[in-house]
């Protein structure tokens, strides 16, 4: 069963004449919906539950449901991912699958957290990660909107670098692959990757690839 999701909070009480309706609202809208996220508009969360049993939702994961009927895109374990580690980032593999640079289908979610968390709970998604601070962290961050949810993803050119940083762990050949197919299948220019490049200190290992290939 593949899935995709939005990550926007609900802000205002969903419209519904009884608490299980407004329950069932508030997933259609949010795409998948945790406890906390009905306890913030006055809804017990124990309403999620009776619509478990009832069949009107399902567990996509530890605390994460979706509609039963839902059909959440091909970005089901992205979504869910970032709704269980909101500070989280998609990078790396997973990153590079999001954009369409490789053939690799990982298992896992590959995602950069902050060296100051506690390991966080997956909310079921196997999960690979990368701990890292500052920059590093925070810059080159996109947000996508999905059927179904939010995926909070690094860019195309910090991915690319990325990989070249991180070759020991994703392979230079998957590196190469990507800084391939960002050539040639995205908008993204040489001077994008090459600063992402020099922030991380890749440069060196880069340049004899980009000279190659612009």
């Amino acid at each position: 069963m593949k899935r995709n999701m939005p990550l926007a909070p609900a802000t205002q009480p969903p419209k519904g004449s009884t608490p299980a309706e407004r329950a069932l609202a508030l997933v259609r809208t949010a795409g998948v919906a945790r406890p906390r996220d009905l306890a913030a508009v006055g809804i017990a969360p124990e309403y999620l539950h009776r619509l478990l049993q009832q069949g009107e939702v399902v567990r996509v994961g530890r605390g994460l449901y979706a509609l039963a009927d839902a059909d959440l895109g091909e970005h089901e374990s992205l979504i869910a991912a970032c709704k269980a580690v909101p500070n989280g980032v998609i990078c790396l593999l997973s990153a590079l699958r999001f954009h369409g640079l490789t053939t690799q289908a990982p298992f896992e979610v590959w995602m950069a957290v902050s060296r100051s968390s506690w390991a966080p709970g997956g909310g079921g998604v196997q999960m690979r990660l990368s701990w890292v601070s500052g920059p590093a962290l925070t810059k080159g961050v996109e947000e996508h909107q999905v059927v179904g949810g939010t995926v909070r993803v690094y860019g195309v050119a910090k991915t690319v670098a990325d990989c070249f940083k991180f070759r020991s762990k994703v392979g230079l050949d998957v590196a190469l692959e990507a800084l391939r197919e960002a050539r040639r299948e995205t908008n993204v220019s040489m001077d994008d990757i090459w600063r992402h490049a020099v922030t991380w200190r890749v440069a060196s290992a880069m340049r004899p690839y980009l000279e190659a290939m612009w």
